[in-house]
């Protein structure tokens, strides 16, 4: 059965801790909002899948009960930084076994100022679900005092400048695109414009990565409401609705673990693995994508995407970004949102955001950032411990 998304919501992602609101206001006002792009009420709703990572226990059901006291099932997701994807993936699954007509996926997170840390497990590296992969990135590269997330990637980092001759210059023109993409987008988190030279020369994390090319701890929600072709028919929706074509979800294989590699560590083989699956489920390729929405959590991990997607040969990332293919002009345009770098990356709330710029940009109602003609996108949510999950969307 063919799903839709007919309606998505989100807040403006913000600094933890500048706002006065807890993690049920935000999801109202995401929920809410999507509600209302759908034209529908909550009492339409089936079943809601609800994505954090460091909220307690049925903290979905608190959020969900702001939209209303149905009795729907409401389940609790967490899957790390691709915890949104996930959600939206069980929506997806719900509606195209037939299970339900209209499910709403929401997610969202109330972070706390600073560096994340290794996940939602406090830091302790001797049960952390991440441990093995920390354990190949120290065996590898030691282990220093920067945060060990900016770390894992920045190792990475490290191996493709080795490996390929990726310069510093190309990983931070990652992180210009995205700051200047996020000067048109109200709900993002940042709206300052940076040369690659300021990028450059902002504070070192964990080198090659300075701070603007870090993605930050965030505030903020999402929401999409996913529904079936015959309830979308029968609610007049059709004038709305963007169809999900195909989704995968992986999780690491050995491959990942094989080579010793911070590069398959932090995914590269989980994000390619899903993709293919994605292109041929949709019967589409990435020649056919005009708006991608990625998970840029450090810039590094968007030149890997691009490799992953087939966006470039293996190695050819560095100057693919460098050539502006992947900026307004160029051959795809990847993170009009200003991306996790710019937008803020409040770890539920992410995957959803992304399918929510998307179907924004499919709809042509993106003012400012709008990618001219854009029918085709794809979003890519990869979390850290084992979940890459990549969704082709297609405006009918």
């Amino acid at each position: 059965m063919r799903t839709y998304v007919v309606g998505v919501g989100m807040t403006r992602f913000e600094k933890p801790e500048t706002r006065d609101w807890q993690y049920w206001d935000m999801a109202r006002e995401a929920g809410t909002g999507a509600l209302a792009d759908a034209g529908i009420p909550y009492t339409e709703v089936e079943q809601v899948p609800v994505g954090y990572c460091f909220q307690p226990s049925t903290a979905g059901q608190r959020a969900a009960y702001e939209l209303g006291l149905t009795g729907v099932p409401v389940y609790n997701v967490n899957n790390n930084c691709a915890t949104g994807a996930s959600a939206l993936m069980l929506a997806r699954q719900f509606v195209e076994g037939g299970v339900s007509d209209c499910v709403l996926a929401l997610g969202f997170e109330k972070m706390k100022r600073g560096s994340l840390g290794s996940g939602a497990d406090g830091g302790d590296f001797a049960t952390s679900p991440v441990a093995r992969h920390y354990g190949i990135m120290a065996a590898r590269h030691g282990f220093e005092m920067s945060p060990p997330t900016a770390q894992i990637f920045g190792d990475a980092a490290r191996e493709h400048m080795e490996r390929y001759g990726t310069t510093e210059a190309q990983l931070a023109a990652v992180g210009a695109k995205n700051h200047r993409h996020s000067a048109n987008n109200p709900d993002a988190q940042f709206q300052d414009v940076y040369s690659v030279e300021e990028v450059l020369a902002a504070k070192a994390v964990h080198r090659p990565l300075t701070r603007l090319q870090c993605s930050p701890t965030s505030d903020g929600a999402a929401a999409a409401v996913v529904v079936s072709e015959r309830f979308a028919e029968r609610h007049g929706l059709q004038d709305r609705a963007v169809e999900i074509v195909a989704q995968a979800m992986t999780t690491d294989t050995e491959e990942s673990f094989a080579s010793g590699s911070c590069i398959d560590v932090v995914g590269l083989p989980m994000s390619r693995r899903a993709a293919r699956q994605v292109y041929e489920r949709a019967g589409l390729g990435i020649e056919d994508v005009d708006v991608v929405e990625l998970h840029d959590c450090f810039s590094v991990n968007e030149l890997l995407t691009y490799e992953a997607l087939g966006m470039c040969a293996e190695g050819e990332s560095g100057p693919l970004v460098e050539s502006g293919a992947t900026t307004y002009g160029g051959r795809w345009v990847v993170n009009p949102s200003g991306g996790l770098i710019s937008k803020g990356h409040p770890l539920g709330a992410t995957g959803i955001a992304q399918v929510a710029e998307l179907v924004r940009q499919l709809r042509g109602k993106a003012g400012a950032r709008q990618v001219p003609g854009a029918r085709v996108g794809l979003a890519h949510n990869i979390g850290l411990g084992g979940a890459a999950v990549v969704t082709l969307l297609r405006r009918p």
